[in-house]
Formats: C-alpha cells, sequence, structure tokens
C-alpha cells in the first residue's frame, strides 16, 4: 500500500449515502464502485482515545470499498483506489489499520485526510477515526477503467455525535490579555476598556450558536461597578443581551472611576437557549476583573477583609489585592465556611449552609510570584425574612430591558411572578429576569412583582417601571 499523506488530525464521522458517476465512456463491461460504512454513527470522543479495530474501538468504524466489472471483481494491483474526506466536517482523519503500512518512521501511526488503497479481489478496506467535534463527514472513493480512463465514484457519510443539541450545559467568561483594568482616569496609561469571551458549550463540550441573544451579562455590586459598564455594539449599560456564534459571545467592559474588582455574572438558558425572552433555566458563572490606578509601583498588598452573607441565601463577593503586578491568583489556605468556594480570580460564591463567624485565610499571588496571606472575615447570619427591594426599573422607549430582581431572606431558590401589571412587551421569568422590550410610549407602569422562597413564604410588592425617552 501507498504510504498516506498526514492531514489534519480533528474529529469526525460519517451516515451512508451510495452513489457513482464519472467521465463520459462506454464499455461491454462496465466498471463499478460501491462504499459502506460499518458504522455510520460515532459517539463525540470527548478524551481523543486513539484508533482502534473491534467492540473497543467505539470511535473508529471500518469502511469497505469494493469494484468489479462486469459483476466480477476488477483486477488486483496496488494503487486502484482513491479515498479521500471530501465535504462535510472541516476535519476528518483516515487510518489504514488492516497492513503494516501503518507507521510513520517514528513509529506513530499515520492518519490522513486521503489515501491510495491496492486491491485485493476487488475490495479494499481503511478507517474513520471520532475525535472530539461533532457532525457530518463525507467518505469518497473513486476507480478509474483503465480501458478508456473513465473514473467512477461512490461516497458514505459518517455521524459523529449524533444530532446537533444547541442547548447550553456551561458559560465561562474569560477576559483577554492583560486580563484587568485601569480606572477610568488614570493617568498611568492603563487602558479602561477589556475585551471579554463569554464561552458556550453543550454537555457533549460542542459550542453553542444562537441566532437570537442567548448570554446575559450583568455587573454585580461590588467594590468598583459604580460607573462601569458593559458594551456590545449599541447596547451599553450595567447588563446587556449577546449572541454566540460558534460557542463564543464578545462584548467589552469599561471601568468606572474606582478602583478595586468588578464583578461580573455571566447567564445562559437551558430551557431554549434564548435570554431576550427571560432566563427559565438558568446556567450561571461568576468571574472578576481587577481595576487600578497604577501596576507595578507598590509591593504586592492583601490586608483581608470582611464579607457578610446569610443562611441558606446566594453569596457571591470578590477579594481585593493592590500593587505587585497583576492579574492576581487566588487560593484558600484555611477556614473556608461550608457551602463556598474561592474561584482562582478571586470570587467567593456559593451558599453558605452554617451561620456564625468565620475566619478565613486566603493567599493572593501576583503575575510575578509573589505573595501574600491574610484573613477575611466571613460573617454568615441566621437566615431573615423573605423580602426584596422594590426598586424603580427604567427603560428607554422601544429598547431592549434586562433586570434582575433579587431577594433575601427565607430560604432559596426563589420563584417570581406578576399577577398583573407588567407591560405586554416585557416579561418576568420565574428566575426574576424582567426582559424585553420597553413600550414605545415614554411614562410610567406600576407593576406587581411577587417572590416565593423554598419554604412557600410569599411577598408580593409594587414596583415602578418608567419608560424614558
Amino acid at each position: 500500500m501507498k504510504k498516506m499523506i498526514l492531514g489534519a488530525a480533528v474529529a469526525l464521522g460519517l451516515a451512508a449515502c451510495g452513489g457513482g458517476g464519472g467521465s463520459p465512456g462506454q464499455t461491454t463491461q462496465s466498471y463499478s464502485i460501491q462504499l459502506r460504512a460499518d458504522k455510520t454513527q460515532l459517539p463525540v470522543n470527548l478524551a481523543n482515545t486513539g484508533p482502534g479495530i473491534g467492540a473497543g474501538a467505539a470511535y473508529t468504524t471500518t469502511l469497505y470499498v469494493d469494484a468489479s466489472q462486469g459483476g466480477m471483481p476488477i483486477p488486483s494491483g496496488t494503487e486502484i483506489f482513491q479515498c479521500a474526506v471530501t465535504s462535510g466536517l472541516d476535519s476528518a482523519v483516515l487510518y489504514y489499520l488492516d497492513g503494516t503500512d501503518k507507521k510513520d518512521d517514528q513509529g506513530v501511526m499515520m492518519s490522513s485526510r486521503s489515501i491510495v488503497l491496492g486491491s485485493n479481489s476487488g475490495s479494499a478496506s481503511f478507517h474513520l477515526h471520532a475525535i472530539n467535534k461533532a457532525g457530518v463527514a463525507t467518505v469518497t472513493c473513486t476507480v478509474t477503467d483503465p480501458r478508456d480512463k473513465r473514473v467512477l465514484s461512490a461516497s458514505v457519510n459518517v455521524t459523529v455525535g449524533g444530532a446537533v443539541q444547541n442547548t447550553p450545559a456551561s458559560v465561562t467568561s474569560v477576559t483577554q490579555t492583560p486580563g484587568y483594568l485601569g480606572s477610568r482616569d488614570n493617568i498611568t496609561g492603563l487602558r479602561n476598556n477589556v475585551a471579554i469571551e463569554a464561552r458556550v458549550f453543550d454537555d457533549r463540550n460542542q459550542p453553542v450558536t444562537s441566532t437570537v441573544p442567548n448570554v446575559l451579562v450583568r455587573i454585580l455590586p461590588n467594590f468598583a461597578y459604580e460607573g462601569a459598564r458593559l458594551i456590545s455594539g449599541s447596547q451599553a449599560g450595567s447588563s446587556l443581551q449577546v449572541g454566540s456564534l460558534n460557542g463564543v459571545a464578545q462584548f467589552s467592559l469599561s471601568s468606572g472611576p474606582s478602583s478595586g474588582v468588578i464583578l461580573l455574572e455571566t447567564i445562559a438558558d437551558r430551557s431554549d437557549n434564548n435570554v431576550s425572552n427571560g432566563v427559565q433555566d438558568p446556567i450561571r458563572s461568576l468571574s472578576a476583573v481587577g481595576v487600578y490606578d497604577q501596576v507595578a509601583s507598590t509591593a504586592l498588598a492583601f490586608t483581608g477583609q470582611t464579607i457578610a452573607g446569610v443562611k441558606n441565601q446566594s453569596l457571591a463577593s470578590a477579594l481585593v489585592a493592590s500593587g505587585g503586578l497583576p492579574p492576581y491568583r487566588w487560593s484558600v489556605v484555611s477556614g473556608l465556611p461550608d457551602g463556598l468556594q474561592l474561584s482562582s480570580d478571586g470570587v467567593l460564591s456559593g451558599t453558605p449552609t452554617v451561620a456564625g463567624s468565620f475566619n478565613m485565610v486566603a493567599r493572593v499571588t501576583d503575575n510575578q510570584g509573589s505573595a501574600v496571606t491574610s484573613n477575611v472575615a466571613v460573617n454568615i447570619a441566621a437566615s431573615a425574612v423573605l423580602d426584596f427591594t422594590a426598586p424603580s426599573v427604567t427603560g428607554r422607549a422601544s429598547q431592549s430591558v434586562a433586570y434582575a430582581f433579587t431577594a433575601t431572606g427565607g430560604k432559596a431558590p426563589y420563584t417570581w411572578s406578576s399577577p398583573g401589571g407588567i407591560p405586554s412587551s416585557l416579561q418576568l421569568s420565574s428566575a426574576g429576569i424582567l426582559s424585553g422590550t420597553a413600550p414605545a410610549t415614554t411614562g410610567a407602569f406600576n407593576m406587581i412583582v411577587r417572590v416565593t422562597d423554598a419554604d412557600n413564604n410569599v411577598v408580593t410588592k409594587n414596583v415602578t417601571f418608567t419608560v424614558a425617552p
């Protein structure tokens, strides 16, 4: 067998379809070609397992190509069949696992996007291997009739990962280099805007795409949130809705006048991959972006801080360091309260399960390797009475709206509803997200908003929604 041409080694799959064709020509005993796959569906190869043959080779399928002349096998020989991945997934790998010519000079198993096969009694076999990408790939094999040079072909499809799911299972935010911001009015040349990506994947670790906004991002109250804003196209404010393309939703964050930390909450909706009509089944993540007046002019400092929370209520707060060279990385030394976790970017989050005062010891390390350890006082109060603030929400006429209500006390999770008064162009999700489009007419609307906790305690209040020009 001729050695295979090395190609891009990335994943795939194929679902059978027959085929045939070629250049014109007639003979009394025509050539014909057939191609079939042993398995036309393969799972996504999340662990990047190597190719193989047999029952344990879950990510590899065998393909069989046959050619005949007048119903009889064509003569045997070398370089009879030319087979290649011709369409479908932009990456697919073929292997020849049946013979001795299957490794390169370094002993590495060879993969390719096209191979040349010899004929044994008019037949040959080879293999297609899935890696970590879902989709459909088409493999085509050709044979040439030596009498009139007529080229005939046959194709087969293999599907990797089954049908497209496009249902979010995770969402994370990644801040682009340098990973932090200068305060809005800093005089040391630090940029006060940074690009951020929200990455959305389904439960097979495949990127999620949406033609409608499927990511909701908002700035949570914290040390440096005042004056900060999120920006995406014509949207700018403390929250925005963006769509993801190939699993990536892009926007940027601009700082306000204060240094400290901006805490971001990123939400996708697992129920329908759409946040513009409210969020029914939220998938959430938190991330922190540091804001500095200057960097590397003073030594790294972390003097500790005090964080307050309530038992059985969601808590999210960011730890703050100064000096040194950001970005910083955080870790817990001891004393983490039950139900909480500290992320590497300094976000203390979770739902505390025990009331009391806790002395948590945390360590911060800067980009030069300097480290400082200090105490963080975490004070968790006993569960309070269910309540929520009835804010005055403002939207601009005919513009998109995204506002999240927040409850305190009681027992999470909370369920939100409205007995009446919400403008017809808006909706309130059970997760407390008011979204949609503000009415075209300016004025004030008196909405009734109700929250119910896990113990069926209920609080109902009037909320004023004002439509500004």
